[in-house]
């Protein structure tokens, strides 16, 4: 797609050179969300096994995990290109479930994504919470819908 970006827009940089710089800077400076180690520490206290289904690189979302602090936060990621499924793919859900060693019915899918994160974890039986920061639902009812991430903390 860069290339191509390059060419349209008739940039002077190769394509390479603006992916290093867009992965030197974009990956080397993640912010984590807003109450996210708190959360994920009270709900690893409670007991609650937590992990992480993201779509992308391997590289690029360990990075991001890795620079926000919180990979010794879950106990896994699934990274769609490191297991060559991707959201919303019903077999990336069951996966990360088979993983984590829960069923369905005993799990909620947090996310922000309408259709990866609602619409695709309910098709497989999972209980899903919106969390909205930017992608707006679009017909996809959620089961729950959080302000901010401390509302998990009050999922049942």
């Amino acid at each position: 797609m860069l290339p191509r970006l390059v060419q349209e827009f008739k940039l002077p940089h190769r394509a390479e050179a603006l992916l290093d710089d867009f992965s030197a800077t974009f990956l080397g400076a993640p912010v984590v969300m807003p109450h996210a180690h708190d959360v994920l520490r009270e709900l690893r206290s409670r007991g609650v096994r937590t992990g992480v289904v993201t779509n992308g690189w391997v590289a690029a979302q360990t990075a991001c995990l890795e620079g926000c602090g919180l990979t010794p936060l879950v106990e896994d990621v699934v990274i769609s290109r490191g297991v060559g499924l991707s959201k919303p793919d019903p077999a990336i859900y069951h996966l990360a479930l088979a993983r984590l060693g829960v069923t369905a019915d005993e799990a909620w899918f947090v996310g922000d994504s309408p259709r990866n994160d609602v619409w695709g974890a309910q098709a497989v039986g999972l209980r899903a919470a919106y969390l909205p920061t930017g992608h707006s639902l679009t017909g996809e009812t959620p089961d729950a819908l959080l302000e901010d991430l401390r509302g998990v903390l009050n999922l049942t």
